[in-house]
């Protein structure tokens, strides 16, 4: 280990160089935000980086939604097995700039992390897989296969498609999704969960058009307040999420989720009590969640004194293992239109599902993953879920399911991943590399 780790260590400055070059690349996969040469130039520059490092071979290959999967192979030698190695360069729109403290698509150095749109998620974890593999050089006997996909923040599922249409070209015996991360900063973690996904779009009609809330204010029937009392319906009073149909009791087993770090992972505000009655464990891993996305209703500034007719909001249902997500779907929508109040017109569109995932736990490639991250941070090895959803997963699990399908990264909750000041500690990319180089070794070792 001490070779891998000062090879590693003396190649981290070039990391910096290399994140800064790829968080440079506006790669959001929307070409109503960002023109498409962002993702190309992001793919292209995956793609070179990936045979720099010694993949043999690699390309672009444009997928159904139009985004380019970069795919890429270094043979196996005899007897040993092939290991995928999975990232994603496509990255989510920045958001509000006057909410960062530098700018997002240049990378940034405060208080020892490296800061921009993407430096975690997932940027960091394609730059994580480049130094193992130069750590290695030469010295890797296993198969390797890197795939790098360029829509997964958008939920399109073009890699997806690809997996099925052409599963010759992913087809591995171990599949080390990095796209998750540490419980926290130098915790070993292995996420063995994934929620699911199951969102409506709800709307609300009650009148034919605005009225004065003086001559009618009352006995008009308000769809904005009839849609706030319908969101109201799906928390009780305690703050858990209760949708009509869904069970809501599940216990998490596996590491537990200290409520002060959460507090503080996820900002929340001093004196501010946490929703639910249950562990934050059992919340954010084995139950199901829901969350407002977002409301369509008159702004506070320029709001009449007028009744609104009509208001929607865009509704997500996390979904987790052991509840089948389309019928979470059906459940949530059968609770709303169960619980309109005053009779109001609702309608509700249902968008796309996602499953949730349980990884295997049993396999080798687990075993010897979970070895190499011990030694690689000084640290056992603990299991947890993510709130998240990674729906590629599922596809892999169906299309091999011989294979073992392995999530870990640099994505740890100080990351702020999706949000303003998105950053990652270099000591995780360091010490994951060094991880995922041990592994490689030893599955490629004649006793291995």
């Amino acid at each position: 280990m001490s070779d891998v780790r000062a090879r590693i260590s003396a190649d981290m400055p070039r990391a910096w160089r290399e994140l800064s070059d790829l968080v440079k690349f506006r790669s959001v996969a929307d070409e109503r935000q960002f023109p498409r040469e962002e993702c190309v130039g992001a793919a292209e520059w995956v793609r070179d980086a990936f045979l720099d490092a010694g993949i043999e071979s690699a390309e672009l290959i444009e997928t159904v939604d139009g985004s380019l999967a970069v795919v890429g192979h270094r043979a196996a030698r005899a007897g040993a097995p092939t290991v995928l190695l999975y990232s994603h360069y496509d990255v989510q729109p920045p958001g509000d700039r006057t909410l960062w403290g530098s700018e997002p698509f240049e990378l940034a150095e405060r208080d020892g992390r490296w800061y921009g749109r993407g430096a975690a998620d997932c940027k960091g974890n394609v730059i994580m897989h480049l130094l193992a593999l130069r750590a290695l050089g030469d010295d890797v006997g296993v198969g390797i296969t890197v795939v790098s996909e360029g829509s997964e923040e958008m939920g399109t599922g073009g890699l997806e498609d690809l997996v099925e249409k052409r599963p010759e070209l992913f087809a591995s015996d171990i599949i080390v999704v990095a796209d998750t991360g540490n419980a926290a900063v130098g915790q070993p973690t292995v996420t063995t969960t994934l929620r699911g996904i199951a969102n409506v779009v709800v709307r609300i009609d009650t009148l034919e058009g605005e009225v004065h809330s003086g001559m009618y204010g009352g006995p008009a029937p308000d769809a904005l307040a009839a849609l706030i009392q319908l969101l109201s319906t799906l928390r009780d009073e305690h703050g858990d999420t209760v949708v009509d149909g869904l069970t809501s009791d599940q216990a998490w087993e596996g590491i537990d989720y200290a409520p002060e770090r959460f507090r503080a992972d996820a900002g929340v505000l001093d004196g501010v009590e946490l929703a639910g009655s249950s562990s934050v464990a059992d919340a954010v891993w084995a139950r199901p969640a829901l969350t407002v996305l977002g409301i369509d209703c008159p702004p506070v500034v320029g709001s009449a004194a007028a009744i609104s007719p009509t208001a929607s909001a865009r509704l997500n249902l996390r979904v987790p293992p052991g509840i089948d997500a389309q019928q979470a779907q059906d459940a949530l929508t059968a609770h709303l239109e169960a619980h309109a109040p005053w009779n109001a017109r609702l309608t509700v569109e249902p968008e796309a599902v996602g499953s949730p995932f349980r990884a295997r736990t049993d396999g080798p490639g687990y075993a010897a993953l979970s070895e190499s991250l011990a030694d690689a941070f000084g640290e056992p090895v603990v299991s947890a879920g993510q709130g998240g959803s990674i729906p590629l997963c599922n596809v892999l699990a169906q299309t091999f399911p011989k294979a073992e399908i392995i999530l870990m990264g640099v994505e740890e909750p100080l990351c702020r991943i999706h949000a303003p000041n998105e950053s990652v500690d270099p000591r995780e990319i360091e010490n994951l590399a060094v991880a995922e180089a041990l592994f490689l070794q030893k599955l490629g070792s004649s006793d291995g």
